[in-house]
């Protein structure tokens, strides 16, 4: 049985007048099997933000936005959405709050766009409801708030790496959630195809007053489109700030354990990462 609903928005109007950030991370730890993935996280997610997780491979990014998704739970500390913690929202509930991209979107190949799309509506009509006015609404504002109208009648299959990460961001904006999880939603995709889908998820935020927390291997990308990165070496938090703080050579060999170095970039307010 669901919890009785107490929020559906993370939007500070609808959350306590004190809160100010989507998700608070307090002393999370993890463990699968005897092995640590997690320990001691403690991290603040502000509303309306685009904030990277980063680190190398096995760092524990991944296992963390999957937390923030109630896809995994933490062996030790607590996890708050919107200034509740996380087990006081029933399912339904916390659907219409969050969004959960995962890496895997080998499903729904056979779907029309507009059909996998409408998926995004099921918090909000459950698997006995009537499609509405309002889902078809939905619906349509999603596939042109991410450019993809003239796909909808596609098969998600037949589209190019970038079209489909449109197409499941797209279903993650009819779900009509204010916070948004994605896990690597670019590592498939060639430099332009990850431009423009980052250009699309830091414009969806950002105009459209969403929450995104993000998981991304490419620091220089990252620093492009967040305005906030956090970075996990081995399940510890080993820095967190703006793109500018954390793009500083001794903080990224903290990060990845190797030498890097950094030169300034026109037109940009951060300078570019490389190994040297």
């Amino acid at each position: 049985m669901e919890r009785a609903n107490t929020l559906t928005s993370l939007e500070p109007d609808h959350a306590p007048s004190q809160v100010r950030t989507a998700f608070d991370v307090s002393q999370v730890g993890l463990s699968i099997q005897g092995n640590t993935i997690l320990s001691n996280v403690s991290l603040k997610f502000p509303v309306g933000e685009v904030v990277a997780l980063v680190g190398h491979n096995g760092s524990g990014k991944s296992s963390l936005l999957k937390i923030l998704g109630r896809q995994l739970v933490p062996t030790s500390g607590t996890v708050a959405c919107g200034g509740y913690e996380l087990g006081h929202y029933g399912d339904r509930d916390f659907a219409r709050a969050v969004a959960y991209l995962p890496q895997d979107l080998s499903t729904g190949l056979e779907m029309t766009v507009r059909e996998l799309v409408g998926c995004g509506r099921y918090p909000w009509h459950g698997p006995l409801g009537r499609f509405s006015e309002v889902d078809k609404s939905k619906v349509d504002a999603a596939l042109g708030a991410t450019h993809i109208e003239m796909l909808a009648e596609r098969l998600v299959g037949t589209l190019s790496g970038g079209e489909r990460q449109r197409a499941w961001i797209a279903m993650l904006v009819a779900q009509d959630a204010r916070c948004l999880l994605l896990d690597e939603p670019t590592a498939a995709l060639d430099v332009a195809h990850q431009i423009e889908v980052l250009s699309l998820v830091r414009r969806l935020a950002h105009e459209g007053g969403r929450s995104v927390v993000i998981v991304l291997h490419d620091i220089n990308m990252a620093a492009r489109f967040c305005d906030r990165i956090h970075a996990l070496n081995k399940g510890h938090v080993v820095a967190s700030g703006t793109p500018a703080e954390i793009l500083v050579p001794d903080t990224l060999h903290d990060i990845y354990g190797i030498d890097m170095n950094v030169i300034a970039a026109p037109n940009l307010d951060h300078p570019l990462a490389y190994a040297c």
